[in-house]
């Protein structure tokens, strides 16, 4: 079966288990994608399972305007030929914060060379690198991931730095929070530095409901 049979195959199953309450929805949310079958994750992982791991298959699919497509891909793309120039390209492509989360739980957080790749993206301008970036720091930090001195004191500075400027982009900000709780986590010590670095920034999240 060719790339382009098994994704009109795909879409045919879509359309079997389209949701359109879910889609509507997300909709209603804002959540605005050119096509969107409302599936629920559990039944696109059930899809993904019928199909061997294929990076060509996996690059199609996400080139797809389409939510479930997307999803897919992450769920199809072998680690191996998953180069750190193609992760930049899909980062690029990406348009919703839901896409960006799937991508990291899925497929980032198990590469080779998701730590250094993490700090990259953080320090990039664009909105999704730096998303990408903290929520990929904050799956790491859930695996024990240990940073070095200097790889902590850039992370946690440049955490900060994204903090005090949370109203420029709060959903930014979140993750950058949600990657320094997970750090702080794993030490006595590391908790109470993060504890003291943001005790300043502190009624600044609360008037953002960051917590």
């Amino acid at each position: 079966m060719t790339i382009h049979e098994t994704i009109k195959e795909i879409k045919a199953q879509f359309r079997l288990f389209m949701n359109g309450a879910v889609s509507q929805s997300m909709r209603e949310k804002g959540i605005d994608y050119k096509l969107n079958f409302g599936i629920e994750l559990p039944r696109l992982k059930e899809i993904a399972l019928r199909y061997e791991k294929n990076h060509a298959l996996a690059g199609a699919l996400w080139k797809e305007n389409i939510r479930e497509c997307k999803i897919l891909a992450t769920l199809l793309q072998p680690t191996e030929s998953f180069l750190p120039e193609i992760a930049d390209i899909w980062i690029e492509e990406i348009q919703h914060k839901e896409i960006a989360e799937i991508l990291t739980m899925n497929l980032l957080q198990h590469l080779p060379y998701a730590p250094g790749k993490a700090f990259e993206w953080i320090a990039d301008e664009r909105e999704y690198f730096q998303l990408c970036g903290y929520l990929l720091l904050g799956r790491l930090f859930m695996r024990k991931v240990q940073l070095n001195e200097r790889a902590e004191n850039e992370f946690i500075d440049q955490a900060i730095a994204t903090l005090a400027g949370l109203e420029d982009n709060p959903r930014i900000a979140n993750a950058a929070l949600t990657a320094l709780q997970k750090y702080a986590e794993s030490s006595p010590q590391q908790y109470q530095r993060i504890e003291k670095e943001l005790k300043p920034l502190e009624a600044k999240m609360q008037r953002q409901f960051l917590f």
